[in-house]
């Protein structure tokens, strides 16, 4: 019981990620465009740039990398997380393609990827990158 509890506090972030991200994408056009207008009230200047992949995708690639625990500090296990978020990127556009009033767009995965690596980037400054992977790795049961 210990280790099923120990990887649902490493991984469980992850896929609690992975399935909000999922059920956005499957909600229709109307549902988001009647959360837009909140958002680009708090967030001004979020025209022109969909901060909503971002913002996505640069959780996803953090609760990745706190799954991972210190490894995630290796360029192999930071490509890994890059691939993991451009599959899962990927599958979410194929998916739109299903749901009413939405449409596959390859500037979503841009966006996906792009919060993704900055995620990736603001982890690899050393003392922020070794404070994760230190509570990452304090997690284990």
């Amino acid at each position: 019981m210990k280790h099923a509890f120990g990887w649902l506090v490493r991984w469980g972030p992850a896929a609690c990620c992975m399935g909000i991200i999922f059920a956005l994408s499957h909600r229709t056009a109307d549902d988001l465009e009647s959360w837009l207008p909140w958002f680009q009230r708090v967030v001004p200047g979020m025209s022109g740039f969909d901060w909503g992949h971002f913002i996505a995708y640069f959780v996803l690639a953090v609760t990745l990398a706190w799954g991972f625990g210190s490894s995630h500090s290796t360029w192999r296990v930071r490509i890994a997380i890059a691939a993991i978020c451009l599959g899962y990127g990927i599958s979410d556009e194929i998916h739109q393609h299903f749901v009413e009033g939405r449409h596959p767009d390859w500037k979503d995965v841009r966006n996906d990827m792009i919060g993704a690596t900055a995620a990736l980037l603001v982890l690899a400054v050393r003392p922020i990158g070794r404070t994760f992977g230190k509570m990452a790795d304090s997690m284990k049961f």
